[in-house]
């Protein structure tokens, strides 16, 4: 899928608008989208002379079964546009806390905003709800984490995008289908390829999705035959819930949980990816602060975004479609907080937190456990899910709680 790119994208509208600051502890992934293409498909055509490129394009679409009267019109006029292959090229990596994002993202504005939103849209949503199990309030947190409730969707030609991308030969496997899927779109009236903007990488709409999903899981929520995420809140709401289904969310489970934690705990098994339920969680004396245990049977994961002293969550099995949403860590955990806000939830505790470590420190961190053995990726100063599995192991072999936040005593311990 598109996602950890579209994704990372949007973010990064939402930020530049909201004058967020860039000196971010982890980051929102900017490189190639996991999934859109099959790993073995073969090399899509790309480069060469524009023209025959698009006569291509054309080719394949009316193969497809598109109209050669739908491609003409999506691609006459088509142009490279060079902003599209600098921002490909010079994709930047935000870093934040936890703390530091989520108490930015998730405002006090954009609470309010939300639930006014939640309340002019009821129906909407009750029916998204109704048809695909998908509550109100996860909807409405992508919808404000992606696009400030549709404000800010992005300037680009969508058209023009998806031909430069495509016809770029870095990764045209992942944009040619979403070429083809554009001409669909122009086909059914949906898109008018002339003016239609938003994203660099050509995400579309109110909630940034790309054309092929479009297709395959765009609603018509207002009722007036067309899929139109960039103009319509109705038709982004329910094609939201369809899309958040597909993710895999259960209706009537829950996503995210805040708890307090005790002093002890075998603090290796936090962190995702284990095999505990909420109930052994619960046992070892994890407690919800909203006091409901009703979900004990179901797997859940104790989530630290910045170790055992700032805020604790449990993280069930819904939580999955946050990180198919996007893979960064922190946006996942901050949009899964700001649906539960939307829900009723109180603010979370925010702890004591002990101090992190600079970027640079963090390279230096990386580097260390690269030495000893562990597959933290590139040494890129960002705590990323390889940097905290690390961090966990070194932290047990050394006697420190194994919670998985990077700190100046652990870097300490691993120079000696």
């Amino acid at each position: 899928m598109y996602l950890s790119l579209a994704r990372s994208t949007a973010l990064s509208l939402v930020i530049s608008a909201s004058l967020m600051s860039p000196s971010f502890a982890q980051s929102a992934p900017t490189d190639a989208p996991a999934g859109t293409a099959p790993a073995n498909a073969p090399a899509a055509p790309c480069g060469g002379d524009l023209p025959a490129f698009l006569a291509k394009v054309k080719s394949d679409a009316v193969a497809a079964g598109l109209s050669a009267e739908a491609a003409d019109k999506a691609l006459t006029g088509a142009e490279i546009d060079p902003k599209v292959i600098a921002r490909d090229r010079a994709q930047g990596v935000f870093r934040q806390t936890f703390l530091e994002f989520s108490q930015r993202t998730v405002s006090q504005a954009r609470l309010d905003i939300g639930r006014q939103k939640m309340k002019q849209f009821a129906d909407v949503f009750s029916r998204a709800e109704q048809e695909y199990g998908v509550p109100p309030g996860v909807i409405t947190a992508f919808w404000a984490m992606e696009t400030d409730f549709g404000a800010v969707q992005g300037d680009f030609n969508t058209r023009n995008a998806l031909v430069t991308l495509s016809h770029d030969c870095r990764r045209p496997e992942l944009f040619r289908p979403q070429l083809i899927s554009l001409i669909e779109m122009v086909q059914h009236g949906d898109l008018d390829p002339a003016t239609n903007t938003g994203a660099w990488a050509g995400e579309i709409g109110q909630v940034q999705m790309l054309p092929r999903d479009i297709v395959a899981y765009g609603v018509d929520g207002d009722g007036d035959g067309h899929v139109r995420l960039k103009q319509s809140g109705p038709d982004a709401i329910m094609t939201a819930a369809k899309f958040i289904q597909h993710l895999g969310f259960e209706r009537g489970q829950p996503w995210l949980q805040e708890v307090t934690v005790p002093e002890n705990l075998p603090w290796e098994k936090s962190g995702l990816g284990g095999s505990m339920t909420a109930g052994e969680w619960f046992n070892l004396g994890v407690k919800p602060r909203d006091g409901n245990t009703g979900f004990g049977q179901l797997k859940a994961d104790l989530v630290l975004p910045q170790g055992r002293l700032g805020p604790a969550f449990i993280a069930y099995p819904n939580f999955k479609i946050y990180l198919e949403w996007n893979k960064s860590f922190i946006y996942t955990t901050s949009a899964a907080y700001f649906a539960t806000r939307l829900s009723g939830a109180p603010p979370y505790l925010k702890g004591t937190p002990e101090q992190g470590l600079t970027i640079e420190q963090m390279k230096d961190l990386q580097t260390k456990l690269d030495k000893l053995g562990h597959n933290v990726g590139e040494i890129d100063g960002i705590l990323g899910s390889g940097t905290r599995v690390a961090i966990q192991e070194q932290q047990k072999r050394l006697g420190m709680p194994a919670d998985g936040w990077a700190t100046p005593a652990l870097l300490e311990a691993l120079s000696k």
